[in-house]
């Protein structure tokens, strides 16, 4: 009976680890592909039917940041434009999301319910909706304008897309109010007899115990940004040098561009891939705890 139930343990644990085995397989293959095809040197899978290179190289990649573009190709730039807009939203996202979280979680006022309620039936629209009414209220505050710099330095198309990924970021507060449902009121209380004031309890008690969910937040706000196509696309229109990557990696496979940049598309695809992929890693435990902890209670 023993062996019995030994041998079925063995074998359920040997299928599932089957199963996980290939789908691993699965999930990993695509990545393995782009890498490998950006080091291709003889000639991309456009010219050659070969699976696999039979040489490597980092010329493409070398390309890529060198210039050796066309002008309106020019990878840097897209990159720097993404890395910005990215970063700015992330900032003004995250202390959006945070503060309003916050706010429903802790503070009693009368509207608080309806506005809960307001913001979750909100929520069930797709964003893609909003898109084009988006589009026109940039319109008319001059925020799709290439021509000319906000401030004499800021790109306007730039500025608008930060206005669009950051303004409406308070509506995803359900996560993070889980979380901060979690977190003792009794620490509040204490730092109210202490005379500290809610944005002191936020700022200096809160936030500095809520690591998993800021860095949960963080994730969410930034890789939305970094990895967008069709709202920047239609903000951006054929303004090439205001592109970000996505809309520029899409530019270079395109039937005028794909034979001869083709590759590069590859290379540009992993260097994009790369930052939000060292950035989970090194942040997976902090992710994973804001996502459960959060999930709790709401």
């Amino acid at each position: 009976m023993i062996k019995s139930y030994k041998f079925r343990r063995n074998l359920a644990n040997a299928i599932i680890y089957i199963i996980l085995g290939v789908m691993c397989l699965i999930w990993i293959s695509p990545f393995v592909y782009l890498v490998l095809h950006s080091l291709r040197a003889d000639g991309g899978v456009l010219t050659n039917n070969a699976l696999l290179p039979k040489q490597l190289t980092f010329q493409h990649f070398i390309d890529l940041f060198a210039g050796s573009t066309s002008s309106s190709l020019n990878f840097p730039k897209w990159f720097m434009n993404t890395f910005v807009v990215a970063c700015f939203s992330c900032v003004i996202s995250t202390i959006s999301v945070l503060a309003v979280s916050y706010t429903f979680s802790r503070l009693r006022f009368g509207m608080r319910k309806p506005l809960m309620n307001i913001a979750m039936i909100l929520g069930m629209f797709p964003g893609f909706m909003t898109m084009i009414a988006m589009y026109y209220l940039l319109k008319i505050m001059g925020l799709t304008d290439p021509t000319h710099e906000l401030f004499g330095f800021v790109e306007r198309q730039l500025v608008g897309l930060v206005l669009c990924y950051s303004c409406g970021a308070g509506l995803g507060f359900q996560i993070s109010k889980g979380f901060f449902d979690t977190v003792p009121r009794a620490l509040d209380e204490a730092a109210t007899i202490d005379g500290a004031t809610k944005n002191q309890i936020f700022w200096k008690i809160i936030l500095p115990m809520s690591k998993p969910i800021v860095v949960y937040t963080v994730l969410t706000s930034f890789i939305g940004p970094w990895t967008d196509f069709i709202l920047a696309k239609i903000i951006m229109g054929d303004t090439h040098e205001n592109y970000t990557v996505a809309i520029g990696l899409q530019l270079m496979i395109d039937p005028d561009h794909k034979t001869q940049y083709f590759q590069q598309f590859m290379a540009g695809s992993v260097v994009v891939a790369v930052p939000i992929t060292l950035l989970f890693l090194k942040m997976q435990k902090y992710y994973v705890g804001g996502v459960t902890a959060g999930g709790v209670k709401g």
